[in-house]
């Protein structure tokens, strides 16, 4: 990631996360560490289960990399409320820090449902196409061909929102470090947890930007210290996805999303065959391109349905955590009823 020239304030500068586990301060009990670890040793499961999902890339492979990256942040809420840690004892700058990088991630889960958005959309001109193709007729022919024209328009349009990602990403990477935690125990293991919650979340955002945007220039590539029981399962999986992304986008001027470019392929195949007079789905050449260009439709609209559903679902996750916060925070301050509070952080939110 670029710096600027001149020396600046970080966004967050709570110095180096790996000092979180000093021997100086309190030291973690036996079922603080059983906890922790837990918590570690899940997320690798979590992680080494991604390899075996199927193409990289593909929409199952990221419907499963999002269901995966809710499952971590269900755990982390899980992980606070077992360290019983009250949200009037959390220091200041942990409280700036969620809610910071929630706003950021509900601002990525709008991005992205928008590229999902625009994908249906894009599908919506296929279908339009097949049915009118299928009426075999000269006048349905010809509305097949707008729709067609109107696909490939819209597919090689850029998302504004998508650009916007990547200043967000950098974002997230200032608030990657960790506060300094002192004399606190459950705060040391609260902000060794909230690392690899963001380090996943970082990953697995930046692949999708890099699916989306066709641009590798966001994947996440920083060092994770191997005193994490999930490192070596993070750094193989990255390695591999990140490779894979590269490896495609340097053979390539596609896309890299699998059902998307299959799509395209076979809207290129049919695609000059509706340019002239009207041709009958009798002919052998245009049957076989309309038949494959409805397999290849299918598959992509079945994919984003799960994907959108994954998306939504993670947005969700991050706003009723965020809104809880606020509702505690509120309480806290004010003594009243959290109900009240709540109501407060919807408004804020």
């Amino acid at each position: 990631m670029s710096r600027p020239q001149e020396p600046h304030r970080p966004f967050f500068p709570f110095g180096n996360p790996f000092r979180m586990m000093s021997p100086k301060g309190s030291q973690l009990s036996q079922a603080l560490l059983e906890l922790l670890n837990s918590f570690e040793e899940t997320l690798a499961e979590r992680l080494r289960k991604l390899e075996t999902v199927g193409d990289v890339l593909s929409l199952a492979w990221m419907k499963s990399a999002m269901e995966s990256l809710c499952e971590t942040h269900k755990e982390i809420k899980t992980l606070i409320a077992r360290l019983e840690l009250p949200v009037s004892d959390w220091d200041e700058k942990w409280i700036d820090v969620y809610l910071d990088i929630s706003i950021k991630l509900l601002d990525i889960s709008n991005a992205f449902s928008s590229e999902l958005s625009r994908m249906n959309q894009g599908h919506l001109l296929l279908q339009c196409a097949l049915h009118n193709l299928e009426a075999n007729s000269p006048q349905q022919f010809v509305r097949a061909r707008s729709s067609l024209d109107g696909w490939r328009r819209q597919i090689r349009t850029k998302n504004p929102r998508l650009q916007k990602c990547c200043s967000f990403l950098d974002g997230l990477m200032e608030t990657l470090n960790l506060p300094k935690v002192k004399n606190s125990a459950k705060g040391k293991v609260l902000m060794r947890a909230m690392y690899g919650v963001k380090v996943q979340t970082l990953f697995i955002c930046s692949v999708f930007v890099a699916a989306f945007s066709g641009s590798s220039k966001k994947l996440f590539e920083s060092d994770v210290a191997d005193t994490y029981l999930w490192a070596q399962d993070f750094k193989h999986l990255r390695g591999n996805v990140n490779l894979k992304i590269r490896k495609k986008l340097s053979s390539q001027s596609g896309h890299l999303v699998k059902e998307l470019e299959g799509v395209d392929t076979a809207v290129e195949k049919l695609y000059p065959l509706t340019q002239n007079d009207f041709i009958s789905l009798e002919e052998e050449s245009l049957r076989s391109s309309v038949k494959q260009l409805g397999i290849e439709a299918d598959k992509l609209s079945g994919g984003l349905n799960l994907l959108v559903k994954e998306v939504d679902g993670f947005f969700q996750i991050v706003l009723t955590g965020r809104d809880a916060l606020l509702s505690s925070l509120r309480a806290t301050c004010t003594g009243t009823d959290p109900t009240v509070g709540k109501r407060v952080g919807q408004s804020v939110v």
